[in-house]
């Protein structure tokens, strides 16, 4: 179809389509205003009335006051055409929370484009726990309210976009945004993603899953190179992206700045338009990571939209979509109207298909104090239950007279709010460490006192955190890893001398629990001496109230490791230089991803090698027993659905949650790794209370279960052979295993 045909033209069309007999352009207003119309009539009805000037200004973002909200100052939008109805397009970064965003107060004037793109002004919204947090709590359903909160708090600031969920992988551990990712694995990556997906549209906000692909580094990003092997890329790197897309419905994707087997992924053709439209089907438009884009020739592999559209003096920072350069290039012959017009039509659908272009941009209140309680809930529940060695926890309100909290100041005297960068929410408020544990004793008429005792970054002054600890009932340690967009930790070691900090005090008082807070696995010299250690990842805004609760028996820990914590570094599979952070070239930085399948648990597996703590590990203040296993059924004529069956009991005295996972070992003529997870499902049980889960293995789902990818083909295949399906309750914890044959 020629999408320059006239307005009047595609009426026609659109009435003959919908199968009316009077279908006709509405009194008032543009004929794309009809929203009777179907969103791809209404961007063809679009188009056909919009000029050059029009479409070269609609490609690319811009940066000034938002007409619609003059107090709304940003550099994340695209400016409204308002002879055209078009409304201006709001951005807002989101892994965890409405970030950095399109409204930063107007007044006072003059300030630059870059610096609106990093504003610690930005509108304040909920500080959301860590996506990793998320990936912890393995529960669909947490996901779908993390989604339903950030798509709705979007809506309220009137924003169109979260650039959410990130789904990269956490390949290395040191990766400076692993907590915006939901972990090492692609099936559960791709499960959450898919979950936070649909509901943040659901609120008629676009879902923007990034950054596509193999973006799981911050060294070096714009120059990194990362040679995948393709049967790799698809089955781990691709995975979480094809679930988003397909079951997901995300109306975009944004290319990410690093290049996969030589090409940049903003102009990589192959991924762009024959894997991600062709063997996905997505219709959604591609945006480009900001200032990711380095040529024109992004809009030819499939790149619709460029991010920011700031012009600045630097080279590296520069804007490609200009109308000078868009004419040159038409003029050239190097790209052609139907290029602009198809980049333009598959964002126009999306905007149209959830309402963008039909709702006034309106700024309204968000309920903060509902949506705190939301981001508590996510807390508690993505918070992990390392070990707890003598039933060191809950910490008793009642009999416990002093506890004293010790820490860095990073931990210990304020909330962990997300991590730096782009990310960085501005919330409303937080509740630290001291606060928290007041309100928690106070919540449980306990008459504890608690006390907070900071140690300086050099631990010049321990002595006197070793004396409190001596003199308390019960010490609490707050711990981390800080982490930022823009750049990866130096190494897996607590900074600023925390491991000697913890070790003195384990010495000091044997009532001594551990709560870290970081971005993904951290070594621990100290385990052996530690009675109990709480992972609670970046909790957020509510950090002091999510970790009070959880020590105090408020809640129960049921969280699950979404990454393999490391005896030592070497234990890793990117522990080269040549795999992590890769080897500096004169145009590139190589990055090989040599270790192939074997990634995190997988490369542990196949390695033999004994982890500090495994992929899904997680304990509870109650017990549990998986009982009742039946697999069916146990040899298929054809690749059919498998049905999975257990029974789980809370066989202790509190009420909690346990999540029962399923693995699965591919026959060995395969070359996969040891095991796979393909399915979990997680089941909240009051004392005594037992619940049969019932499980499909499904070979036609998106995740490809038991399947392997074939690039000579471009295909899935389902080897024949026998399949071992295998429960646990984490990938080193397997309790019952049936075998599916599968003949050829």
């Amino acid at each position: 179809m020629d999408f320059r045909t006239t307005a009047g033209t595609m009426l026609a069309l659109a009435a003959m389509l919908a199968g009316s007999t009077a279908l006709a352009a509405p009194p008032t207003g543009p004929a794309w205003s009809d929203r009777t119309l179907t969103p791809e009539v209404r961007a063809a009805s679009l188009l056909a009335a919009m000029t050059e000037a029009d479409k070269f200004q609609q490609l690319v973002g811009a940066a000034g006051v938002v007409p619609e909200l003059p107090a709304c100052l940003g550099a994340r939008h695209v400016p409204g055409l308002p002879r055209l109805a078009i409304p201006t397009f709001r951005i807002t970064n989101g892994p965890v929370g409405v970030g950095q965003n399109d409204c930063v107060p107007a007044d006072p004037p003059g300030r630059s484009g870059m610096a609106l793109l990093l504003s610690m002004d930005s509108a304040r919204a909920t500080a959301l726990p860590s996506a990793i947090t998320l990936a912890a709590s393995f529960d669909e359903t947490l996901a779908a309210s993390f989604g339903d909160l950030l798509g709705r708090e979007s809506r309220a600031l009137a924003l169109h976009v979260v650039e959410a969920p990130g789904i990269n992988l956490a390949r290395a551990p040191q990766a400076g945004r692993n907590f915006e990712y939901f972990g090492e694995d692609p099936y559960l990556s791709g499960t959450m993603a898919v979950a936070e997906v649909k509901a943040i549209q659901a609120q008629g906000v676009i879902a923007m899953p990034k950054h596509f692909v193999a973006n799981e580094q911050e060294t070096d990003r714009m120059r990194m190179n990362a040679i995948i092997d393709d049967r790799v890329l698809h089955e781990l790197y691709l995975l979480p992206f094809e679930m988003a897309v397909k079951d997901g419905g995300a109306a975009s994707v944004m290319c990410s700045y690093n290049s996969v087997n030589g090409s940049q992924m903003c102009e990589n053709r192959h991924l762009l338009t024959d894997v991600l439209r062709g063997q996905w089907g997505f219709t959604g438009y591609v945006q480009s990571d900001f200032f990711a884009v380095r040529s024109l020739a992004a809009l030819k592999a499939g790149m619709d939209h460029e991010m920011p559209g700031l012009r600045t003096a630097s080279p590296a920072l520069r804007t490609w979509f200009t109308p000078e350069n868009l004419r040159a290039a038409l003029d050239r012959g190097e790209i052609t109207q139907a290029d602009i017009d198809t980049a333009l039509r598959r964002r126009y659908v999306q905007m149209f298909r959830l309402g963008i272009f039909d709702r006034p941009l309106v700024q309204t209140p968000l309920d903060a104090r509902a949506d705190a309680a939301v981001a508590a809930r996510i807390g508690e529940q993505g918070a992990v239950l390392l070990k707890n060695t003598g039933g060191l926890l809950p910490l008793d309100g009642h009999a416990i007279r002093h506890i004293v909290l010790v820490g860095k100041a990073d931990y210990a005297d304020r909330a962990v709010v997300g991590g730096g960068g782009s990310s960085q929410v501005i919330p409303f408020g937080t509740v630290t460490p001291l606060a928290g544990f007041q309100e928690t004793l106070a919540a449980l008429r306990s008459r504890a006192s608690v006390s907070l005792v900071l140690v300086a970054d050099n631990n010049g002054d321990l002595d006197k955190a070793v004396a409190a600890a001596r003199a308390a009932d019960a010490v609490v340690v707050l711990a981390g890893s800080l982490a930022s967009e823009g750049a990866d930790r130096p190494d897996l070691r607590l900074p600023k001398g925390q491991d000697a900090m913890i070790e003195a005090l384990l010495a000091a008082n044997p009532r001594t629990a551990v709560v870290l807070k970081d971005n993904s696995a951290v070594l621990m010299p100290w385990i052996a001496g530690a009675p109990a250690v709480l992972e609670t990842w970046f909790p957020g805004q509510e950090d002091g109230r999510i970790v009070s609760r959880l020590l105090l028996g408020l809640a129960n820990p049921s969280g699950k490791t979404p990454v393999t914590y490391p005896v030592r570094a070497e234990d890793l599979a990117a522990y080269t230089a040549a795999r992590f952070p890769g080897v500096d070239g004169p145009d590139l930085r190589r990055v090989d991803y040599s270790e192939g399948l074997q990634i995190g648990y997988r490369w542990f597996d196949a390695q033999g090698i004994k982890p500090l703590f495994p992929f899904g590990h997680g304990l509870s203040y109650t017990t549990f027993r998986l009982d009742g296993f039946s697999v069916a059924p146990v040899c298929e004529t054809r690749a059919g659905p498998v049905k999975v069956s257990l029974v789980i009991a809370n066989t202790g005295h509190r009420a909690g949650a346990e999540t029962a996972e399923v693995y699965l070992s591919l026959p060995a003529a395969t070359g996969e790794p040891p095991r796979r997870l393909v399915a979990f499902r997680k089941v909240w049980l009051a004392p005594g209370q037992s619940r049969r889960v019932e499980i499909t293995l499904d070979p036609a789902a998106t995740n490809h279960p038991f399947s392997v990818f074939e690039p000579t083909t471009q295909s899935w295949r389902v080897a024949p052979g026998d399949y071992r399906v295998m429960i646990g309750v984490s990938s080193q914890d397997i309790r019952y295993v049936r075998t599916v044959t599968i003949p050829s």
